[in-house]
């Protein structure tokens, strides 16, 4: 069974792009994680102040792994090194449950 991990933060609407702007410069190392599966990365189209980062892991294990690893905290460099663009973060964590795609053509 997989595992999302969600990062809510809230970004005020001014810092918006700065937040699209680093997650598209970032270090991408993510994706050779063991256990990595998917990210996503939602910016809200109503009023909320507060974007998701999404990334779905095959296990706690994994994710954790993931957190503790130099490339976790090579891949958060820029939050070190201009500060936060959120004003707020949480963690949420889901066990999934059921997964639904769209069939393909």
């Amino acid at each position: 069974m997989s595992i999302v991990k969600i990062n809510a933060i809230t970004v005020p609407a001014e810092r918006r792009e700065d937040f699209a702007r680093r997650f598209a410069n970032r270090a991408g190392r993510v994706e050779q994680a063991e256990g990595f599966e998917a990210f996503e990365l939602l910016r809200p189209s109503d009023d909320r102040d507060l974007c998701l980062v999404v990334t779905r892991w095959r296990s706690e294990e994994d994710f954790r792994a993931w957190v503790a690893s130099p490339d976790f905290a090579v891949g958060h460099a820029q939050h070190r090194e201009e500060g936060p663009v959120g004003t707020a973060s949480e963690i949420w964590s889901f066990d999934v449950l059921e997964t639904l795609a769209a069939p393909s053509d």
